[in-house]
């Protein structure tokens, strides 16, 4: 009878034991992300059987069945361009990846004719996914060091810094914490560009249209939601998104400047069946550019409608819609310039976006219009952009993918400031063994603002090996 006591007590405290470090652990990923957050791109489970949008982990419940999804427009994420014969969680995953790219105009509005250049660059990569009953996290970095042949001034060491984490804190309260830091001196020179670019069916997705194709730049975008599936076709959620964008060096951006960016959003969504969802959101957005030792500041308001259509395994197709009001005060358009005049208007806003997922095939699609940050303009814009994306596996070892994105910028202070920016890219990735992969591919910008008045266009050739490797973590 001692005996089975003490066992029993044993047993006792080694429960406890477990309990205290699994909360001890959350804790400290908690803190670990705090930092990322206050500083300011995923798997397929079909409806309805998630509790986020199409690409988001399931975190298993005892009535999972009747879990709701997040639809994309206020969902905060981007689509999953990743395969359903690539989906695996509790993975470790690291290697290193080298670089070597030519472009024929490395200094952009900077050089009165163009300077071509060859750069090479090295990044470690190191990724941890894991998935838990309640929780699911993935924590991504990848450090780089980047050397030019003739511009050794814009040597750099690059950071790509990401971390996502979904926590359920009942069956049916989910908070969820994204941030993504970058430095970088060239936006095309990534450790992961062999893959498709991002698309986002948001209605508050961040304005990264103009390009300053060799540049010292601080990126910085994070959010956090919560969402409550209150009955069995209900939910209610709110998020907070904040951006920053940094040029330490504005001799190199020439027309450019610095920007922030703070929202705040609410949703409704309801669940008509299986496969539809309509609901309404309310946003907020405060937008913020510092030209000329100035601020300039607009504010938003938007109410949006939205619909979204799911289908099984992993197909969705989103429209919003709404009107916005934006408050933009006095605007400094340089310091050589009077500022202009405080104004009010309203705008229409509205977007459409399309993701599916196959074993062998990854498409995303999107397109909207609305007052958005200027992405380095003087102030904010009246945004129209469209983004494609879409990567196919030809042969078990070899996968092609294709990326392409307009955009139209009309500075809401003075439209002359404004422009358009058209970019492309296509590539080719050959897997050789387990751990090795080849890739190549081209890219190609073509930019029209009053402020590049030569060079708009860049050409940029690429070739990179990495050798990866993946290890299963515990579950």
């Amino acid at each position: 009878m001692t005996i089975r006591i003490v066992t029993m007590r044993i047993v006792s405290m080694r429960i406890v034991t477990m309990r205290i470090f699994d909360t001890a652990w959350l804790g400290l990923v908690l803190l670990a992300s705090a930092p990322l957050w206050a500083q300011e791109q995923q798997r397929t489970v079909p409806p309805p059987a998630a509790t986020g949008p199409i690409g988001a982990v399931s975190l298993n419940s005892d009535n999972d069945e009747n879990q709701m999804l997040t639809p994309p427009p206020v969902s905060g994420e981007t689509y999953p361009l990743s395969f359903t014969s690539e989906e695996r969680a509790n993975y470790l995953r690291g290697g290193v990846t080298f670089n070597t790219a030519y472009s024929d105009n490395v200094l952009g509005a900077t050089s009165a004719s163009p300077v071509s250049d060859v750069s090479y660059s090295v990044w470690p990569t190191l990724a941890l996914d894991q998935t838990r009953s309640r929780l699911h996290w993935v924590l991504s970095y990848a450090p780089g060091f980047t050397f030019y042949q003739r511009t050794s001034s814009r040597n750099e060491t690059d950071q790509n810094l990401s971390l996502d984490f979904q926590y359920r804190l009942s069956p049916h309260v989910t908070v969820s914490l994204r941030d993504s830091f970058q430095k970088s001196s060239d936006v095309f020179n990534q450790p992961d560009q062999g893959l498709a670019g991002a698309v986002s069916g948001s209605a508050q997705a961040a304005n990264d249209s103009v390009i300053a194709p060799l540049a010292d730049r601080l990126g910085n975008i994070g959010n956090a939601g919560i969402t409550y599936q209150f009955s069995a076709n209900a939910m209610i959620g709110a998020s907070g998104t904040f951006t920053n964008l940094h040029y330490p060096n504005p001799a190199e951006v020439p027309g450019l400047y610095d920007a922030a960016s703070r929202g705040a959003s609410a949703f409704y969504s309801y669940r008509l069946s299986r496969r539809h969802y309509i609901g309404a959101t309310y946003q907020y957005q405060q937008l913020l550019s510092y030209p000329a030792a100035a601020t300039n500041e607009t504010q938003t308001h938007g109410v949006f409608l939205f619909y979204t259509f799911y289908r099984a395994p992993a197909f969705s197709f989103s429209l919003f819609g709404g009107p916005q009001y934006y408050s933009a005060g006095p605007q400094y358009p340089s310091a050589a310039l009077s500022p202009v005049p405080a104004s009010q208007s309203w705008s229409p806003a509205a977007g459409a976006s399309l993701n599916w997922q196959a074993r062998h095939t990854a498409m995303a699609v999107s397109y909207s219009r609305s007052v958005s940050g200027g992405g380095g303009l003087i102030g904010a814009v009246k945004l129209d952009s469209a983004n494609a994306s879409v990567r196919q596996q030809i042969t078990r070892n070899f996968s092609a993918s294709l990326t392409g994105a307009y955009a139209n910028n009309g500075v809401l202070a003075v439209s002359a400031l404004g422009g358009h920016s058209v970019s492309g890219s296509a590539s080719l990735q050959r897997q050789v063994g387990e751990h090795l992969n080849l890739q190549l591919g081209y890219t190609r910008l073509h930019q029209t603002y009053s402020f590049i008045s030569a060079n708009p266009d860049t050409n940029r050739e690429w070739v990179a090996i990495s050798y990866q490797f993946a290890r299963p973590l515990g579950r």
